[in-house]
């Protein structure tokens, strides 16, 4: 008996794409939803919403520009103007460590978004090809891996040189085989499941199988998986601002603030303190937020709410 198959036309193969992710984004909306039932994730999200809209409008709730000389207030304690006090050329703490939230996590959030997206496919694509495919992509992925995160991503920027642009590109060239190895096992156990198989005998082609069935499946994975990277890329970016190759002067980016006035903590310790402190809160967020989603997982279906 012959087999017959279907071939899906050209306007349902373009809309594959646009049904996955809008299935992806209703996932992690859920998702999120669902840490907010954990303890931990009722902490988090607060603290990392806290510091997107301080990201948002920190600059126009800078009482001062963050680049602005007062050199006759250098070295001020709190006061009712300067709130945090002053640093070595008088800029405002307060204010620098407000701007420098913008920096800190669009470039964090762009590095992880980049690493995230490349680590998905090649995950994705690895693991459903399977075979020799899987185990050159893989030992590629490996390879990657075998360098330090901070050395990996010292090699990248001493190349291309510091810039936003740059950072961000080096953050998701760090993420990409860590979020990759995830990806693949999550895809060996999923292409295995009847309604993949289903799709496959129907003729579905492999990125119709790969973004619209397996790919919203991942999505618990996924959403876990990217707030851990997350917290990860606030710290490599302060490392690398700390170090002189992140963001250069006079930007008031967080590292790059606590390297600056590493000499100045016995005359003015807020210099340090505050930067440290945004970092630190942020950091704590994110971990919280990660570890909701993840104890989310484990809560009966009657105890989330979506």
């Amino acid at each position: 008996m012959a087999t017959t198959t279907f071939t899906p036309t050209e306007s349902e193969r373009g809309n594959a794409a646009t049904r996955a992710a809008a299935g992806l984004a209703r996932g992690i909306r859920r998702e999120f939803g669902y840490a907010w039932a954990t303890s931990a994730g009722r902490i988090g999200l607060p603290l990392v919403l806290l510091h997107v809209v301080l990201a948002i409008a920190g600059t126009v709730l800078a009482p001062f520009p963050a680049t602005e000389f007062h050199l006759l207030d250098r070295f001020s304690g709190p006061t009712m103007t300067y709130w945090l006090g002053t640093d070595e050329f008088g800029r405002d703490i307060f204010s620098r460590v407000l701007s420098g939230a913008t920096s800190i996590i669009l470039v964090s959030a762009a590095g992880t978004a980049l690493g995230i997206l490349l680590g998905t496919i090649v995950g994705l694509s690895s693991g459903y090809a399977g075979g020799k495919v899987d185990e050159i992509v893989m030992r590629v992925m490996d390879g990657l891996m075998s360098f330090p995160a901070l050395l990996l991503a010292l090699l990248v920027l001493t190349t291309l040189g510091s810039s936003h642009l740059n950072i961000v590109f080096t953050i998701g060239i760090v993420f990409t085989p860590r979020v990759a190895r995830v990806l693949r096992s999550a895809t060996l156990s999923i292409k295995t499941m009847e309604f993949v198989q289903s799709a496959r005998l129907r003729g579905e082609p492999a990125y119709y199988i790969i973004f619209r069935e397996i790919l919203p499946n991942t999505t618990p994975v996924l959403t876990v998986e990217a707030s851990v990277r997350l917290s990860y890329a606030v710290l490599l970016a302060s490392s690398l601002g700390f170090l002189g190759l992140g963001v250069q002067p006079p930007s008031s980016d967080w590292g790059l603030m606590i390297s600056e006035g590493r000499a100045h903590i016995a005359n003015a310790p807020l210099i340090v303190l505050a930067p440290s402190v945004a970092v630190a809160s942020l950091v704590i967020g994110v971990n919280l937020l990660a570890e909701g989603l993840r104890e989310a997982r484990e809560l009966p279906k009657g105890e989330r709410t979506p």
